[in-house]
Parts: structure tokens; C-alpha cells; sequence
């Protein structure tokens, strides 16, 4: 298992021209794996696409390994606004 991060496009809500964005991290086997579980995601309106998807494996000189302790996502959101 791995941890990918994805970077997810799609429609913005009424009749705004445009798309919205977002990023999720998923853990996943492969890329197949990793975009299908990044799109079920997706918190925007409509089906959403995979802009990109990369592996990380490791981030600024640490290997980022992976262990099970629950389910679900427990993230903290710093917001700038």
C-alpha cells in the first residue's frame, strides 16, 4: 500500500464558467486503485476528474510509511481565510 495525493477537477456550482479543484490523499495499491478512490472523494458538485496523481513516497529527505490504526480521515484544516 501506498500514499498517493490527487489532484481533483470539476464543475463549479450554477452557472459560474469554470471548475473547482481540490486535493485528497488516499492510500491505495496502484494508480487504478488510487484515482478510483480519490474521485469517491470528491466533495464538489458532479463527477469529478483526475488532473494528477502522484505517489509519495518520501518528502523532504523522510520516508513516509504507513501503519493502520482506524478508519477513515482524521486531518487537521489550518484556514487562511
Amino acid at each position: 500500500m501506498h500514499l498517493y495525493a490527487a489532484f481533483l477537477g470539476g464543475p463549479l456550482a450554477g452557472d459560474r464558467m469554470g471548475e473547482g479543484h481540490e486535493v485528497v490523499l488516499v492510500v491505495a495499491e496502484g494508480l487504478s486503485d488510487a484515482k478510483a478512490k480519490a474521485k469517491a472523494k470528491w466533495s464538489g458538485i458532479g463527477h469529478c476528474h483526475v488532473d494528477a496523481l502522484q505517489r509519495i513516497d518520501m518528502v523532504d529527505g523522510f520516508e513516509v510509511a504507513l501503519a493502520r490504526t482506524g478508519e477513515g480521515d482524521r486531518i487537521e484544516v489550518d484556514s487562511y481565510n
